[in-house]
């Protein structure tokens, strides 16, 4: 009955493929594929039943894609490696463009994709953690995959060779299953990969180079140990554009650099216990001959009660790092890797920030381990509604613009000095009143020079609706003399600073009585811990509470104090080089990242943006981009939005400036990710300003006293990046009523281009003059594409109800044709049971997977990281395959699914003290 029920299946995909296969390779390409055979199981409710029965789908006369998924597996004990073949199906030239997993953390530990000549079986699946491995010679890594990782999108003209005389024949998947425990319903797994490939020729090929330490032993309870790998490139030049971290449990984080000239560059920088999909890369970093690649990996023994060795189990730990990167087609190299462990003398040198953990709270892992839509193909699951980090990724693709329906701007303020946000989500805004900072407010000690004056009398804290700008509560009458920076803390306090007072006062959101904290003497400038001279802003560390304080212009110098006001530590301008470091000119604004426990500082006058552990204050990295013009006045952060940083510059007094604007900058790769400008007026000098929740952006410009907001609006055909990704986002078009409607909208261009070309002193107060008879003409034309629009709307609609009533009427017709070719075929397959390219199909006792026909091709040199470890120090395990890189952590998150929205990586081509 089985065997049955299998020739049915077979000659069912043969039937669908004879029509569509002719487009993929002259008629040829596909009939050299071969279809694994399955069983189909019984239970309704298993993934062989639900699986789609075509592997090979073919999408238009150049692209199809590729279902490589385990044929209903079962592992049968914790640490299971199963690898399963599929050959490609084609003997052309093709190219992978684009990785979709299919899989979930609480089913599968990790997946990889090799790329061989000929695999060790082509039957079903095999157990590839024992002697066996997985091809019969080295193979490539192309992929991989754990912990819930997104898919993998290759930049615009480049893409993984495969097929025609690549030297890779055959794909081979191997699925780790860490914990057994997850088969006790006994259900049966269909992980695996969708491959998008096309035949068109990519000018750029891609591959994969992997460091892999070997030589690590985590002693027990230690609480930091490293894992160095380095080796020299001796090849061709590549291109780094996406970078991969992989650990178990004890890995904090993983870095991996470019060392030229001795100078080290960063690639790339996670935890490894985040998702582990490959992440942009530093765009920046090029490796050609000469250079040197390392990475290290942080663990921490914390917890263990015996040494960890580098192994493929529960038990054991891995330290790798994968640089996806392109390169020339004709110098094409597809895999290499580096297992040296990395000399100490040069490790001495890396940069500090790959020795700072990176933190993994409960929200982050959450929503990064769904990111896109909630669907699983496997087991049916679906929901309608869009996940957090879903929606982040949308509002991504959407560019700042200002609000100008907004009427903050319109508010009766002083110069607007500082911003920040209550818990509430309510807009705060520091603002001068009727003092205004000028050449005469300090003398040349910063002595503030008009205490005559007295205090400001207007309430210099409003409390603001972000939404409609309304007021909620003014507070801050006769306190303050010269307000410049403002942030709350988790218990809703205010922390603000006075430049003139030379204080920090921590205040009660209600400020009714005394400060609860007061910092600094009054009126007295200084440089010791009890003295500020003119601070300019405070951060608050959101786990401990304590205080960070920038001071300011005159000091340049950061404090930490604890919520109480306790003097605890300080320091300043930091430098990878110390023959090149540069102090502070001017800390003038703080932002604090909780999910990295680091400060970062506006380094106004050099132009700058630094980075700093915020316990310690050791400097982790620079932002400094030419766009800034020498000035950067103030910082936000929004990591919820995928580690973005938000600041504004400003017009410089001396040597290059820049207009001010406002930058969305990418915290990882530095890339300037978007620029944003007020519509209706230009800014005059952006003193802060503040991210909310939502992603609106709000700047007190303290030249014109006003607030601006920024939203995200939609914009067409437009091209943005997301954490150093490439998003390109093209709107859906109505073809139909769009193409009627062009000529029109090219008519109204002109009409717009003429009407520009003629001067006239007032063409609107001139009845007869072309430009008003082209503006009425205008208007007529917009009221005549809007009826079209319309009327077109409307005929769409009739449209496609005519067309699916005949397409369900067409569709009914055809159900009879359909029965009797497929028995037909039924017929012809029964009596000859000898099938495409001369191979006969006949059940399998043996495996639950079926037999794969064997093709002839070409092998690529790898990495046989088995065979060293099976002959080194004794790290010979269970479970662990002789090509595998990935390991066991046997961590679960619950209802985790995979389906999500491709990312698209970008790949370039080759090649003084002033005024507040």
């Amino acid at each position: 009955m089985t065997g049955r029920m299998e020739v049915l299946v077979y000659c069912g995909l043969i039937l669908g493929l004879i029509c569509p296969c002719h487009s993929l390779d002259n008629g040829n390409s596909l009939n050299r594929f071969k279809r694994s055979q399955e069983s189909m199981w019984s239970d309704p409710s298993d993934c062989t039943a639900r699986r789609t029965k075509q592997t090979v789908v073919p999408m238009n006369s150049h692209n199809f894609s590729l279902d490589i998924l385990m044929p209903g597996v079962v592992p049968t004990g914790s640490d299971s490696y199963l690898c399963m073949a599929v050959p490609v199906p084609t003997v052309q030239d093709f190219y992978i463009v684009d990785f979709v997993p299919h899989a979930s953390m609480d089913t599968a530990h990790h997946m990889l994709l090799y790329g061989c000549q000929s695999p060790v079986s082509t039957s079903g699946y095999w157990d590839c953690g024992s002697v066996q491995g997985t091809c019969e010679e080295e193979a490539s890594i192309m992929y991989a995959w754990a912990r819930n990782a997104p898919p993998t999108k290759l930049p615009k003209d480049v893409g993984f060779k495969v097929g025609g005389n690549s030297g890779i024949s055959y794909f081979v998947l191997q699925i780790h299953y860490g914990d057994v425990g997850a088969f006790r319903d006994h259900h049966r797994d269909c992980s695996g990969i969708t491959l998008r490939m096309t035949s068109k020729r990519q000018p750029f090929i891609a591959g994969i180079y992997l460091l892999v330490a070997v030589d690590v032993v985590i002693p027990p309870g230690n609480r930091v140990t490293n894992a160095d790998v380095a080796c020299d490139f001796e090849s061709y030049p590549i291109f780094p554009f996406a970078f991969r971290t992989h650990t178990h449990h004890l890995g904090k984080v993983v870095s991996g650099y470019r060392i030229r000239d001795d100078k080290w560059t960063l690639i790339g920088r996670q935890s490894p216990q985040l998702p582990q999909a490959f992440y942009a890369a530093n765009r920046d970093v090029d490796v050609k001959y000469g250079d040197t690649l390392a990475a290290r990996c942080v663990f921490t023994g914390e917890g263990r009660t015996s040494k960890t060795y580098i192994g493929g189990t529960s038990s054991d730990e891995m330290c790798n790092f994968y640089i996806m990167y392109y390169m020339e087609n004709k110098h094409a190299v597809p895999f290499m890797n580096c297992m040296e462990t990395g000399s100490t003398e040069l490790f001495q040198n890396i940069p500090y920030e790959a020795n700072v953990p990176i933190p993994v709270n409960t929200d982050t892992m959450f929503s990064m381990m769904h990111v896109g839509h909630a669907t699983d193909p496997w087991n049916n699951k679906a929901s309608s509604q869009p996940n957090k980090v879903e929606q982040e990724t949308l509002n991504q693709a959407y560019h700042l613009e200002e609000s100008t329906a907004w009427p903050g701007r319109e508010l009766q303020l002083g110069q607007v000095a500082g911003l920040a946000l209550d818990s509430d989500g309510n807009l705060l805004i520091f603002h001068r009143g009727d003092h205004r900072w000028g050449v005469n407010s300090f003398d040349l000690k910063a002595r503030y020079q008009q205490r005559s004056l007295g205090p400001i009398q207007q309430s210099t804290i409003l409390v603001v609706d972000p939404v409609k700008g309304h007021i909620l509560k003014a507070l801050g009458r006769n306190m303050f003399y010269m307000p410049h920076g403002i942030t709350t803390d988790s218990d809703n306090n205010y922390w603000v600073t006075d430049v003139a007072l030379h204080q920090v006062l921590k205040l009660s959101s209600s400020a009714r009585g005394k400060p609860l904290v007061v910092l600094g003497e009054a009126f007295t400038p200084g440089s010791d811990s009890n003295h500020f001279c003119q601070p300019t802003d405070v951060a608050v560390d959101t786990t401990t509470g304590n205080i960070y304080i920038s001071d300011g212009y005159c000091n340049a110098r950061i404090l930490e104090f604890s919520p109480d006001g306790k003097y605890l530590s300080e320091w300043g301008a930091g430098s990878l080089d110390r023959r090149r470091w540069i102090p502070f000119g001017i800390p003038h604004s703080l932002t604090y990242l909780p999910d990295r426990r680091e400060l970062c500082v506006a380094d106004r006058e050099n132009g700058r943006i630094q980075c700093f552990v915020a316990n310690s204050g050791e400097f982790v990295k620079e932002i400094s981009r030419e766009e800034f013009g020498g000035e950067v006045y103030a910082i936000s952060s929004s990591f919820a939005n995928g580690g973005l940083i938000y600041a504004v510059n400003g017009n410089s007094p001396i040597g290059y400036s820049a207009p001010p604007k406002g930058f969305v900058i990418d915290y990882s790769s530095k890339d300037i990710v978007d620029v944003f400008n007020p519509v209706q007026q230009e800014f005059e000098m952006p003193h802060d300003l503040v991210v909310s929740k939502d992603g609106s952006v709000f700047v007190a410009d303290a030249g014109s006293s006003s607030v601006f907001k920024f939203t995200s609006e939609k914009s067409l055909h437009r091209s943005v990046k997301k954490a150093g990704i490439e998003v390109r986002e093209l709107e859906e078009i109505e073809s139909m009523v769009q193409t009627k409607l062009k000529p029109l909208h090219k008519v109204l261009l002109e009409a717009a281009a003429a009407t520009q070309q003629k001067a006239a002193p007032d063409p609107e107060k001139l009845p007869n003059s072309p430009q008003a008879q082209a503006h009425h003409q205008q208007q007529q034309l917009e009221e005549e594409v809007e009826k079209r629009k319309t009327m077109g709307k409307m005929a769409n609609q009739s449209a496609h109800q005519g067309v699916t009533s005949s397409a369900l009427i067409t569709s009914l017709l055809l159900v009879p044709l359909v029965l009797v070719i497929s028995i037909a075929a039924f017929i012809r397959c029964r009596k000859t049971r000898v099938y495409e390219d001369g191979f006969e199909v006949k059940p399998n006792t043996n495996s639950a997977g079926g037999i794969l026909g064997k093709l002839k091709g070409k092998a690529t040199g790898s990495l046989n990281l088995g065979n060293f470890l099976a002959t080194n120090k004794g790290y010979t395990r269970q479970g662990f395959d002789r090509l595998s890189t990935e390991g066991s952590d046997q961590e679960k998150e619950d209802d985790n699914t995979t389906d999500s929205e491709n990312e698209e990586f970008s790949a370039p081509p080759p090649a003084t003290v002033s005024s507040p």
